[in-house]
């Protein structure tokens, strides 16, 4: 297994981020968002030789700020898929190991609306040209999530073969308790490829260090044992918060 962080969560630099991911022997997840709005922040190019030069791999997180790949909207979905097959060029272009994609949002909780949204959210991801593996995160934390279910994302998945998996455990706590993380692992770890580690204490989205809520990180580490794939730390706290982020997964 590969294992990495998102300097964007941990609120680092890319030069302390790069020093901190080539001390640990750590990958970065890079958020395509960052790179949208900020021309300041390097390109594909030179982020790629950045990461030649400290000898640090990727991944990328592709768009979710103001995106939706199940918009009723046609002007906004399109500008979705557009904005989502830059993002999988510039993985491809910096080298990721994967790129990882949010389902959308439907405000309108209309069943002819959601059944609208996923009809498009199917032609977007026929539409891809994913130039890295694909792997959709699971969510449920909000109500206007697309998708409110394990199982409607398995059945997303088994219509789309040729994309993976992104298991997130603290989404997963939040959206179904304690039980969440397992219950999409048995669901869908045949297609898992990626990993998001963080953690909270149930009640929201809070993206602490591994730890410091309520995920069952023993059970995370037994189910990491043998997975070939990538994981990000997707901690708050700094290089301390990647740091015992590290340290808690690599306790036997």
């Amino acid at each position: 297994m590969r294992l990495g962080f998102s300097p964007f969560t941990t609120g680092l630099d890319y030069r302390t981020a790069f020093e901190l991911a080539a001390e640990l022997g750590l990958f970065l997840e890079i958020a395509y968002d960052q790179h949208e709005v900020d021309p300041r922040l390097p390109g594909a190019k030179e982020l790629a030789e950045m990461g030649r030069s400290a000898g640090v791999g990727f991944t990328v997180h592709l768009p979710f700020v103001d995106w939706n790949l199940a918009s009723l909207v046609p002007s906004v979905w399109r500008l979705s898929l557009e904005r989502t097959q830059r993002a999988l060029d510039f993985a491809g272009q910096i080298g990721a190991y994967c790129g990882v994609l949010h389902t959308g949002s439907v405000p309108l909780r209309h069943p002819e609306a959601l059944a609208q949204a996923r009809r498009l959210l199917e032609r977007a991801l026929s539409e891809l040209e994913p130039v890295v593996p694909l792997a959709l995160e699971n969510l449920g934390l909000d109500e206007d999530d697309l998708l409110e279910t394990p199982d409607e994302l398995a059945q997303l998945l088994q219509a789309h073969p040729q994309h993976g998996f992104c298991l997130d455990v603290g989404h997963a706590l939040v959206q179904l308790g304690l039980e969440g993380p397992q219950t999409y692992h048995q669901l869908l770890c045949g297609r898992l490829i990626h990993w998001h580690l963080h953690d909270n204490r149930g009640a929201s989205d809070e993206h602490l260090p591994c730890g410091e809520g309520q995920v069952d990180w023993g059970w995370v580490r037994q189910a990491l044992k043998g997975f070939s794939g990538t994981a990000a730390l997707e901690v708050t706290g700094g290089a301390e918060g990647v740091r015992r982020s590290v340290a808690l997964l690599q306790q036997p």
